[in-house]
């Protein structure tokens, strides 16, 4: 070990060899907490990742960067480690929020907003990247999972030549830099406090909220939202105990005036309260109960619709997911990105500039998005699932010279639906989407009349545009060597396969063909393969299209997730009241024999239907 004096901070050089298995995946690196606290782990991984962020800044020391985390188990500790290994590489500034939390979408807007005074406009940022904290929707605490992501200049996940050539450097360190005694920083020390590491850099204490509230504010029209929160509108928004509970809670009570009855779950607890910080109807089951839901989705008809919030919402581990429900309704994912689509002009952020110039949705996502964007003239993408390919298209002019797509509307099946205010997909700003659509829809509503509900404005928009009915099937932790091993048999069988060799179930689904989804990106031109498996169908009554989408999920932290998801189109108005998982029962099934998921993985159900 070397070391080095300055004013009387010792820079260590330590020592070490490569930790294999480093290889980030869809959003960062994510393991099992103890295994980040195993000797230098988080060290060779931060000094890997910083030196490739110097090679992609022209071989020249970041100057300003943000370390921020969701809360989780670990989230201080490895704070203060990064701290110290950033201030001994040279990083002049260290921004670490307040308490140490920040939302994943409140980091990119602290890179594309934040200068020296703390304010600032889009684009105006002086940060050249962020260290997140975070596993995202995964579990927290001993036990359970922690990561971390790196974001790049424009706020935006870093892209896969970034994150390939920081593998690289994992397998090739031999040593990393550090100071010689763990940095002594209060996270909790008041905004604006300095903490002077070496000579050349110092972490200093930001405020979470300022610049994101002000990319919030550049979307929607608060004055607008503060009126109708106080003319009959309710909201009981789960934070899951995750980071996004602090902005919830500073935006829609604060804010907005909402009362804190609104709120449930929003203090973020390093282990989320021993729950499974996903938004979907399995994990967020105490919200959807409350919005009076079963668990399929479907209404529970037991309760009073009358007595029930106007709108139910959820964040997931660092507030970049969201649920979307109304009294007795939940709405899809797809379903809800295709109704902000259609309602741009109740959101400021577009209506404000004439209209959306491009939408784009994750493969797996229901083609809803597809249907409003052909019909409104819209350009409309569609890209691997991972939210650094939206980031392309939404930066195709400020960072290649290209097409402006902007504004810009995208999002994944996965509970993300995002613009172009940050980089990331963003759970609140979702909310306050459909809360604008909502005020919207009842303007002009005289006291005393039933206000317009979700379940009013999702049916009106299915009358229209006919209903994609979709759901996804999970099966998580399943070993590997199974999990692909089914990969293999719908790749041999049926993309590789004769479709006409294969017979169809008792359902008379009509197995049309499969093939393997690819991408070149329309900005930068990279391609990316192997995205997930489609199997194609005809329903057997109707005739119409059907698909379903397999793929192995990057997001876990051990053994492998497989999803599938189903869709199937319906323009009869009488059926759209059916249940997802019930219309899609019969299309799961043949899937599922087709694939032969039970005797290849053993596994008889899913884990999780949403």
């Amino acid at each position: 070990m070397s070391s080095t004096t300055t004013d009387e901070v010792v820079v260590v050089t330590v020592p070490t060899t490569p930790i294999e298995g480093m290889r980030p995946g869809t959003s960062g690196l994510r393991k099992k907490v103890e295994v980040w606290q195993e000797k230098h782990y988080v060290a060779n991984f931060i000094q890997s990742l910083i030196d490739t962020a110097v090679d992609s800044n022209g071989g020249k020391m970041l100057e300003t960067i943000v370390v921020a985390g969701d809360g989780r188990y670990y989230n201080d500790e490895a704070i203060k480690i990064i701290s110290g290994i950033c201030a001994a590489n040279g990083i002049s500034n260290i921004w670490i929020p307040q308490g140490g939390i920040m939302s994943t979408p409140a980091v990119s807007a602290v890179i594309r907003r934040r200068t020296e005074s703390g304010g600032g406009e889009d684009g105006q940022g002086i940060a050249q990247g962020g260290i997140v904290l975070t596993a995202s929707h995964n579990p927290g605490g001993p036990g359970e999972d922690f990561g971390i992501k790196y974001n790049e200049g424009l706020g935006q996940p870093a892209n896969e030549e970034f994150t390939e050539n920081l593998y690289k450097k994992t397998l090739e360190i031999s040593s990393y830099k550090t100071i010689a005694d763990s940095p002594d920083i209060d996270l909790a020390a008041p905004v604006g406090t300095k903490y002077q590491l070496t000579s050349t850099s110092a972490v200093t204490i930001i405020d979470p909220f300022q610049n994101y509230l002000d990319a919030l504010k550049s979307c929607f029209d608060f004055d607008q939202l503060r009126t109708f929160g106080s003319s009959g509108f309710s909201i009981l928004f789960d934070g899951m105990h995750g980071a996004g509970g602090l902005f919830a809670k500073r935006v829609l009570v604060d804010e907005l005036g909402l009362p804190e009855s609104s709120l449930m779950r929003c203090n973020p607890l390093p282990d989320f309260g021993k729950c499974h910080p996903d938004p979907n109807l399995t994990y967020a089951s105490e919200l959807v109960k409350k919005m009076g839901l079963k668990s399929d989705g479907s209404a529970d008809s037991s309760i009073d619709a009358s007595t029930l919030p106007m709108l139910g919402a959820a964040n997931d581990g660092d507030g970049d997911r969201n649920l979307i429900a109304g009294a007795q309704f939940f709405v899809t994912p797809s379903d809800s990105m295709a109704l902000i689509c259609d309602n741009y002009e109740a959101i400021p952020q577009f209506s404000s500039k004439g209209g959306l110039n491009g939408v784009a949705r994750s493969m797996p996502s229901s083609a809803a998005l597809d249907v409003v964007a052909e019909a409104r003239n819209i350009p409309c993408f569609v890209t691997p699932t991972g939210w650094k390919f939206f980031g392309n298209l939404m930066s195709s002019k400020e960072s290649f010279g290209g097409k402006d797509y902007n504004p810009f509307l995208c999002g994944e099946e996965s509970f993300g639906t995002g613009s172009d205010h940050v980089r990331e997909k963003d759970g609140l700003w979702a909310v306050l989407a459909w809360m604008s659509i909502l005020a919207k829809a009842n303007e002009g509503i005289s006291d005393g009349e039933s206000l317009v509900g979700v379940k009013e404005i999702v049916t009106k928009h299915w009358a229209k545009y006919g209903r994609h009915f979709y759901c996804r099937y999970d099966y998580e932790g399943v070993d590997s060597d199974a999990a692909n091993r089914v990969m293999d048999i719908i790749r041999d069988n049926l993309v590789n396969g004769d479709a006409s060799s294969v017979v169809s179930g008792d359902s008379g689904i009509k197995f049309v063909d499969a093939v393997e989804f690819s991408y070149t990106d329309p900005v930068d031109g990279s391609q990316t393969s192997k995205q997930g498996l489609t199997l194609n169908f005809q329903l057997g009554a109707s005739g119409d299209p059907a698909r379903v989408v397999f793929r192995l999920s990057g997001t876990g932290s051990a053994g492998a997730t497989i999803r599938m998801y189903l869709e199937q189109f319906e323009k009869d108005t009488s059926k759209h009241g059916m249940s997802a998982p019930v219309a899609l029962k019969d299309l799961a099934d043949e899937a599922l024999r087709l694939v032969q998921m039970e005797q290849t993985t053993g596994r008889d159900a899913p884990t999780v239907i949403t």
